[in-house]
């Protein structure tokens, strides 16, 4: 099967760098599926679930918006920042999203309603990936 490389890079460090079979993103105007061939472009991301599959194996990361630059033969993303399932503190995201949620409550106006609205919708996310990665390790 055909391959491309994928490298996401943050400000702190090469968060991956191998050669994948597929590439799904967040992008700003809906998901982007990249498989090998794809034509160039750029877009933005936007905070949400970034898929890879390699060899029939998916691997989900979080990240939190950036950019994602497909060329001939690789896909880069520059990300704001990004998070392997297993490097998310589950309790930590639990508490993130009870503090944007009380923050909601209190019915904030103007950024602080988007602020809030982003913190809720980053920690979902960080849930949702490591439930998955929870569930996919649990015993059957």
């Amino acid at each position: 099967m055909a391959t491309l490389r994928l490298e996401i890079i943050t400000a702190e460090r090469q968060v991956f760098a191998d050669d994948v079979n597929v590439v799904v993103a967040p992008g700003i105007e809906g998901e982007l599926g990249i498989l090998p061939h794809h034509s160039p472009l750029m877009t933005t991301l936007k905070p949400g679930e970034l898929l890879i599959r390699k060899d029939g194996e998916e691997t989900y990361l979080a990240v939190s918006g950036g950019f994602l630059e497909v060329r001939p033969d690789k896909v880069i993303i520059l990300a704001d920042a990004c998070e392997r399932a297993e490097e998310i503190d589950i309790t930590r995201a639990e508490e993130a999203k009870r503090r944007a949620e009380e923050r909601l409550k209190t019915h904030p106006q103007g950024s602080d309603m988007a602020r809030a609205q982003a913190a809720l919708f980053r920690s979902l996310i960080r849930i949702r990936i490591a439930e998955r990665r929870r569930r996919k390790s649990a015993p059957r």
